[in-house]
């Protein structure tokens, strides 16, 4: 089934590419894609965005593109002053300077702070937007490189301080050093100018699990590594799977007494997890236990549910601060935020007001490292037609009212004026009511709406609205914008996202196909007037739409997909979804994975009509082989379909480069869409 797709340097697939990248190109870069690129573009590159400030020392620091930086640049801010566009900001690192030099495309993924030098930091930059990472030592305060300071090979990695000299590091610099799926398992202590493969193994986890990471704890605002400082070992198991591990004085490892199933956080006193199953407490519960630092203390003394979700409710944020614990829920899908005091015994959660018309909440500490600074807190709040707000909770100073103080808000991105938002509910297959959001335009016509459907579904990932000015220019136009909070997310609570898994995977495709379905039914649309769009696993769902329910819909647009069921675990990183997926080795789970795999179930042009489709890939994607999206475009073509299929050469799985290059990839899908579910006449 055209296996020489799966070999990137092969003449045939390149050939293949090429050829399908032109037809695509022919069909969607019009005038119109002109205007959206460029639009879209501009979005991207404005200046007065809203700032997600983070402070380090004295400084505040922000990444932002712009026209001169369409890769961006990394700037600073004393911390006194307000973080707002206006402000004096001012470079530190210019990437597109630094990849000029170098005659390499590297995208900006953060960087890791020193907790007793706040402005030493590695600097993390992907190849090319791949998941392979770069680490770089650079000092902020001198806007510099450290001489021969760290600066390790472009692999899969992450790292740890564990003093001003000495890093954790874990990276996938060979397979030994790599779990079978191709993420670090192997940590190294690592001094400057040290070749990684030559560094001491600090820690090791198996092969067979997904990663291996470091945590250290110390007590807060220590100007050095203390005695009291303790290392945490952390192995994934599988995704959403974890077990951690306490450093003893003797530097034994100690497993602390967690259950498996859980999401984690851990400060230098306590544990903060989520269960996913109903193993000690009901799932969806967040516990907080006191954390064993020392070998004859118990494991989560006395540990206390700080929340137990009732009907439609879940935890969908938390964290661990110096002295302060911070949790988000969704109850029935609208954000409500919780602090807790943990330097009082038994102290009261106590819920802090946020503004009526946010539909998402998302928390941030104000310091890179909770040894740089206070418990100072930053809350961002937006909704679908409510621009990005920030606000800050000032939690070290007890004596003030704890309430959210306005810091600045994002311009308007586009007019919202007479457009509305409204939570839904379609019925599912089996019964299950499964809700959903939609965005109207400002005029429509009923019956008559085109439709861009979004969902995901899967890996217990929760969807959430965003207020963003590329959906607004698609609500400008006339569409309208629906995501789905299908079953195998995470919106409401572990369950939700259980009974999705393995063989349970029919249930998140019939949840989709029912939201379609109560669109028509509600008299919002027709079906050709529908478009389904997802990515990765979502990718995944919108190619099951095509050759399952066909007839629901008008359009496909799938991005970065897993397409084959039979043959994702070969590529390294397909491995580490088995545990949501199956296993294709297995004969039951490859039987039930061949019934929906998209691959596996196209039909010839004799038997059906499928609706037109636009596949788009990346060349470096490293996560989703591309040969997934290739292999299906071309099985299509062989059952006499029309697929359109375009792969990009950079970007990796989530399509990121330059301000141009970002644009470019939704300016593609407008097009399709236009051509498809707005002016279908338009289709050739």
């Amino acid at each position: 089934m055209n296996l020489h797709l799966e070999r990137d340097d092969d003449p045939r697939t390149l050939l293949f590419v090429a050829e399908r990248n032109a037809l695509s190109d022919r069909a969607l870069i019009t005038p119109e894609f002109e205007a959206d690129k460029n639009a879209i573009k501009a979005m991207i590159e404005r200046d007065d965005r809203l700032i997600y400030a983070v402070r380090r020392g004295k400084w505040l620091f922000d990444f932002r593109r712009s026209q001169g930086n369409p890769l961006g640049v990394w700037q600073r801010l004393p911390a006194e002053l307000s973080p707002v566009p206006s402000a004096p900001w001012e470079p530190v690192f210019d990437l597109d300077a630094f990849c000029a030099s170098e005659g390499k495309r590297w995208i900006w993924r953060g960087a890791v702070t020193c907790p007793w030098e706040p402005t030493l930091v590695l600097l993390c930059l992907s190849d090319g937007g791949s998941d392979l990472v770069r680490l770089l030592e650079f000092d902020c305060e001198t806007k510099s490189f450290v001489a021969g300071g760290f600066d390790t090979p472009p692999v899969r990695a992450h790292a740890t301080w564990l003093s001003r000299d000495e890093i954790a590091y874990f990276g996938s610099i060979d397979r030994f050093s790599a779990t079978q799926s191709g993420w670090p398992r192997v940590g190294r202590k690592l001094k400057r100018g040290q070749d990684p493969a030559d560094a001491p193994i600090l820690f090791e986890a198996a092969d067979t699990d997904v990663y291996g990471a470091c945590t250290i704890v110390d007590l807060p605002n220590s100007p050095e590594p203390s005695p009291e400082l303790i290392r945490i070992f952390i192995t994934g198991h599988d995704i959403g799977s974890c077990s951690a591990y306490i450093e003893d004085a003797d530097a034994t490892l100690r497993r602390i007494d967690l259950p498996r199933d859980i999401d984690l956080q851990i400060n230098h006193r306590h544990c903060l997890w989520l269960a996913k199953t109903d193993e000690r407490v009901g799932a969806g519960s967040l516990i907080l236990q006191q954390l064993p630092r020392r070998p004859f203390e118990t494991d989560g003394a006395q540990p206390r549910v700080l929340f137990a979700p009732g009907d439609r409710q879940s935890v969908q944020q938390f964290m661990l601060m110096r002295e302060w614990c911070v949790f988000v829920i969704s109850d029935n899908l609208r954000p409500r935020l919780f602090v807790l005091d943990l330097a009082m015994p038994d102290a009261d959660i106590r819920e802090i007001a946020l503004p009526e018309n946010l539909q998402t909440v998302q928390a941030r500490p104000l310091h890179a490292d909770l040894n740089l600074g206070d418990d100072t807190l930053q809350v961002y709040g937006e909704g679908f037609l409510q621009p990005s707000a920030s606000f800050q909770l000032n939690l070290s100073d007890r004596g003030k009212p704890l309430e959210l103080l306005p810091v600045a808000e994002a311009p308007a991105y586009f007019d919202a004026t007479d457009m509305t938002s409204e939570l839904l509910e379609a019925t599912s297959e089996d019964g299950t009511k499964v809700p959903y959001r939609i965005v109207l335009p400002r005029d429509w016509t009923r019956g008559e709406l085109p439709v861009l459907l979004y969902g995901y579904g899967g890996f217990d990932v929760s969807l959430q609205p965003q207020y963003s000015g590329v959906t607004g220019r698609w609500l400008e136009q006339g569409g309208a914008y629906v995501q789905a909070y299908i079953r195998g997310g995470g919106e409401l609570g572990p369950n939700w996202h259980r009974t999705a898994k393995g063989h349970g995977r029919h249930r998140a495709f019939a949840d989709f196909a029912a939201v379609a379905r109560d669109l028509v039914a509600r008299g919002f649309t027709t079906p050709s007037r529908i478009a389904c769009n997802g990515g990765s696993n979502g990718g995944l769902l919108t190619g099951v739409m095509l050759t399952r329910y066909p007839q629901d819909f008008g359009a496909v647009w799938c991005q970065v997909p897993v397409l084959d069921m039979s043959r994702f675990h070969l590529f390294p990183a397909g491995k580490a979804w088995m545990d949501e997926y199956g296993n294709p080795d297995e004969p039951a789970d490859l039987d039930y994975l061949l019934s929906y795999s998209p691959l596996h179930n196209v039909k010839q042009t004799a038997e059906i009509s499928y609706p037109p489709i636009y596949i788009e890939s990346s060349s470096n994607d490293d996560r989703v082989h591309p040969s997934h999206a290739r292999r299906f475009a071309a099985r299509l073509e062989e059952a006499g379909h029309h697929p359109l299929f375009h792969e990009f050469g950079s970007g990796g799985h989530g399509g990121d480069g330059d301000t141009a290059e970002r644009a470019a990839r939704v300016a593609m899908g407008y097009s399709f869409l236009r051509r498809t579910i707005v002016k279908p006449g338009e289709q050739g």
